[in-house]
């Protein structure tokens, strides 16, 4: 069952870069983020969810201790307890369809479906992250898209799936299989449930380890250091092709080497703003 409640993390934009507030959020496993512009003033704030554990204080002081480590200090931020209407509430007003690469078309239900043939993808991530307005889920998305245009995988692993959002793209792109893992109970719930709206069969699995199983295509968007330590799990899942994300730019050569040393062998890399995607190939 998804959480009733989050917690809200707001800081002023003149406090910290976007990049390292997105950076903080993914690390800290963030539900969802949004920018917000105060329209008479201009002034911005970046905003971050998270899930709240049982003892609402405790997940409080985590996320206020990893903002002090980040060189922000008490009075510089604010945390909100959010009812879960509330949280639905706040993701729904910064968010809105968009269309991705060439082919994929990604809103919430409350959204018109496209108008010029793209393939709709319709997605309410609820308590798991991953909407596909950040950057490094369109680097996947549109790497997903290319590899289905040349062929689409008949087996697919989407591993730490938040919302399900990159195999549910790779399945209404022509693929014949996905499985869908993550270790967070409400991304498994979120990846059931958005299968489901989008008419997909996709098989779930609540993990945090790679399955001893081979996949034509493998699809990892998590962040640099789980996907170090996972390499060679991870790679040994790899039957013909891996997409990874969730890097910095400063990131991908350390993620690219430790797949490197695993056998695979690296043939693109992509990036949109401080954000990029590798690609390798067991040769």
């Amino acid at each position: 069952m998804q959480a009733a409640k989050c917690l809200e993390l707001r800081i002023s934009a003149d406090l910290m870069q976007e990049e390292a507030f997105d950076e903080l959020a993914i690390s800290l496993q963030a539900l969802g983020q949004a920018v917000e512009t105060e329209a008479d003033s201009g002034d911005c704030e970046y905003i971050a969810w998270f899930a709240m554990d049982e003892d609402e204080q405790a997940s409080r002081g985590r996320l206020a201790a990893a903002m002090l480590l980040a060189g922000m200090d008490e009075t510089s931020f604010t945390l909100t307890t959010l009812e879960r209407q509330g949280w639905e509430t706040a993701w729904q007003k910064d968010w809105h369809a968009m269309p991705v690469g060439e082919r994929l078309w990604v809103r919430p239900s409350f959204c018109d479906g496209p108008s010029d043939g793209r393939v709709d993808i319709v997605l309410d991530p609820g308590m798991a992250f991953g909407t596909g307005t950040h950057p490094t889920t369109r680097l996947c998305l549109e790497a997903i898209e290319r590899v289905c245009r040349e062929q689409a995988p008949q087996t697919l692993l989407d591993m730490g799936a938040g919302s399900g959002l990159l195999a549910i793209a790779a399945l209404k792109l022509g693929a014949a299989s996905a499985l869908a893992i993550d270790m967070e109970t409400d991304s498994v719930e979120a990846c059931r449930e958005n299968a489901l709206i989008n008419g997909v069969e996709l098989e779930v699995q609540l993990d945090d380890t790679p399955p001893a199983r081979r996949f034509e295509l493998v699809v990892a968007n998590i962040l640099a250091a789980p996907l170090v330590w996972m390499a060679a799990e991870l790679a040994a899942c790899v039957d013909q092709r891996l997409i990874l994300s969730g890097l910095l730019t400063t990131q991908v050569d350390d993620v690219a080497a430790a797949y490197i040393a695993e056998g695979l062998v690296e043939v693109r890399r992509d990036s949109q703003e401080e954000w990029a995607s590798v690609e390798l190939v067991r040769p």
